[in-house]
């Protein structure tokens, strides 16, 4: 197990609220665009379909990482969001590092991939 992290003030982090993503990539549906998974303040899914996440920093930068749609049929889950913070914390245990990116079949719809690189 790793210990809590230091925070301001002297605080410690609790242990299980730390992952290891430094390994983890996202990449916008384009592949135009990669964020390291550890930057991501939060996702959020809108209206529209469209999968943002958060930076952390001073600017609290926003990114779409899948959006766009050129079809309407083609219809985003609506947890596609916590799909994605789910493969990223399931990376997090894995070794080596790793892109992940959303993808569209035909047949199975939108879902999030990974791929070594």
């Amino acid at each position: 197990m790793r210990p809590g992290r230091l925070q301001a003030k002297g605080e410690r982090e609790p242990e299980e609220a730390l992952m290891d993503v430094t390994g983890v990539w996202v990449a916008n549906d384009e592949g135009t665009e990669i964020v390291r998974a550890r930057d991501i303040a939060g996702v959020s899914l809108d209206y529209d379909g469209n999968v943002t996440v958060r930076l952390t920093g001073g600017d609290g930068a926003v990114v779409t990482i899948a959006g766009h749609r050129t079809h309407h049929e083609e219809h985003r889950p609506d947890d596609f969001h916590r799909q994605l913070a789910r493969v990223v914390a399931e990376l997090s245990d894995a070794a080596g590092s790793f892109l992940v990116r959303a993808v569209h079949h035909e047949a199975r719809g939108w879902q999030w991939v990974s791929e070594p690189l």
